[in-house]
């Protein structure tokens, strides 16, 4: 007996399936992801053009490399939690999935409040997005880096909230696996500008 994969029995979890085989969510998200990719190209490209142009401003030794290593660490450990919410809500566990998508959420936040903290010291030390082609750059670059942890932040409060009010359920889990790559995107992204804008320049010599 075979079974259409189209019936209602094999769509329950997942929704419509596209021609590709996937649903039509998971390959929205995917799309997503694609033209973000295509976002961050482009501000990568613009901050790689102005490495170098300082106009006589501070630079990059600026840059706090144990303290900013510190803060990836833990979005890079926010990734693993997330594996296991989703691994949670996969096997109906609604107490597991609610513990690590929280501590997903909770290692963001603290991300995200090293972003902040980190800001501020740049603009005490007198850099801002007007001091040189290259700040402009750098806060456009990471600050909209850091808009997306926001958003994924959100996202985690209101799975967490919905598993609370029974509106998320184990059927929901390709909700779920959708939010996780949208966050492990993100936290790819922040590895490849970890090394391009502080590890590199380091290296070079604060990026004299």
């Amino acid at each position: 007996m075979t079974v259409d994969v189209h019936s209602p029995e094999s769509t329950a979890d997942h929704g419509h399936h596209t021609s590709l085989g996937i649903s039509n969510t998971k390959l929205a998200m995917w799309c997503f992801i694609g033209s973000e990719c295509l976002f961050f190209g482009a501000l990568i490209s613009a901050y790689l053009i102005y490495i170098n142009e300082r106009a006589d401003g501070p630079g990059a030794e600026l840059f706090d490399i144990e303290f900013t290593s510190a803060s990836t660490f833990i979005l890079l450990m926010s990734s693993l939690s997330m594996v296991l919410a989703l691994a949670g809500i996969q096997a109906g566990d609604m107490r597991r999935f609610r513990i690590w998508i929280v501590a997903t959420g909770l290692m963001g936040s603290v991300f995200l409040a090293g972003q902040i903290y980190e800001f501020t010291v740049f603009l005490s030390e007198g850099a801002n997005v007007t001091v040189s082609p290259f700040w402009s750059a750098f806060f456009l670059l990471t600050g909209f880096h850091g808009v997306h942890v926001a958003f994924g932040i959100l996202m985690l409060i209101a799975a967490w909230a919905s598993s609370l009010t029974g509106r998320l359920r184990m059927e929901n889990a390709e909700t779920i696996e959708n939010l996780g790559l949208y966050w492990h995107f993100v936290d790819v992204v922040w590895i490849l500008l970890f090394t391009l804008v502080y590890l590199i320049p380091a290296l070079g010599g604060g990026g004299s």
